[in-house]
């Protein structure tokens, strides 16, 4: 049996990662480079909506291509408050999960009486709309966007600065990884990951697939919106372009990269895309014809993506070390 110990080796590799975030301002600092603070908050915002598409596609199986929805939402939760003067943090956050929760339970109850592709086309139709919706809305912007002229004050906390922005996605990313490792664990968790694997049984058993699945979903969705919030302070910006179909497509890149329904792989993920597309932008203009391949490559790695693979090598190198440790108590004998 396999130690489910908290200091397990991916925990070490999982606490190293973060350890080495939390470095990230303080090295931008000291080189005088202001770019790497900024650069490493944009992975640490899109690591939040990557792990939480995670929970609906890594734990639930459910392959949402709508998620830029919530993100988007999140973005204009901060905008359009901010048109009208209103500066608070906790009005912002407020409206953030307010609009994504009720969109993502409207979205939900009409796409999970689907599955399949049918279920990826309507979250992608109405990713489409909320885009289409936010085009059309020229008096704020329209395609064009909209400047956040008041950036989001928590008491005295504000969020109007890049090393601030920084400090606050490593927490709410720091605090969704640990939540998300205790409720893959949890009953809620478990039956979640049923759902997915064989939902017959899951029925079988008392519970309700499809409630199970919407919950997720509307967590999912609600917790995508808190990382828009945390792009629009660090843009300073609110575009349409946010509830793109591409951005929903990255999303899913960075969760299937870093390892669908592990914990910390979707932040993985994101550090690998986002890190891998900004090295090539800067060796040839040409870099998706090269980034194209590596991602692919990457994939094919394993089923369980980039953590998966780490898994596997340290697993491996753990049943060697068991095994000598087995033959040399046995010639002791």
């Amino acid at each position: 049996m396999k130690s489910a110990s908290f200091f397990s080796p991916t925990t070490l590799v999982a606490i190293i990662l973060f350890a080495s975030f939390a470095t990230v301002p303080f090295v931008a600092a000291v080189i005088d480079e202001p770019f790497w603070t900024s650069f490493f908050a944009r992975i640490l915002i899109y690591a939040v909506a990557a792990s939480a598409l995670n929970l609906a596609l890594g734990y639930g199986g459910l392959v949402s291509f709508g998620h830029a929805l919530f993100l988007g939402l999140g973005v204009y939760a901060v905008a359009l408050p901010s048109h009208y003067g209103v500066a608070n943090g906790f009005a912002h956050l407020g409206f953030a999960l307010l609009a994504c929760g009720l969109v993502a339970l409207a979205v939900g109850v009409v796409s999970l009486r689907t599955s399949g592709m049918a279920f990826i086309m309507i979250t992608l139709a109405f990713a489409q709309m909320g885009y289409f919706l936010f085009v059309s809305l020229k008096q704020y912007g329209g395609d064009d966007g909209l400047a956040i002229m008041s950036t989001s004050v928590f008491g005295p906390f504000d969020l109007g600065g890049t090393t601030k922005v920084y400090v606050a996605a490593w927490l709410v990313l720091a605090a969704l990884t640990l939540w998300m490792a205790k409720l893959r664990a949890s009953p809620f968790g478990m039956a979640l990951r049923g759902s997915r694997q064989n939902p017959r049984r899951v029925n079988a058993m008392g519970l309700q697939t499809r409630q199970v699945q919407l919950v997720a979903f509307v967590l999912s969705g609600t917790v995508c919106g808190v990382a828009g919030l945390l792009l629009a302070n660090l843009n300073a910006f609110a575009s349409p372009s946010s509830m793109a179909w591409t951005v929903s497509g990255e999303l899913i890149v960075m969760v299937v990269l870093g390892g669908m329904g592990t914990v910390f792989g979707p932040v993985v993920g994101a550090l690998l895309y986002l890190g891998l597309e900004e090295i090539l932008k800067a060796w040839t203009e040409h870099w998706m014809a090269v980034f194209g391949p590596l991602i692919v490559l990457f994939t094919l790695m394993g089923k369980r993506g980039i953590v998966g693979v780490i898994e596997a090598a340290l697993d491996a190198r753990g049943d060697k070390a068991r095994a000598a440790s087995t033959a040399a108590v046995s010639e002791g004998h």
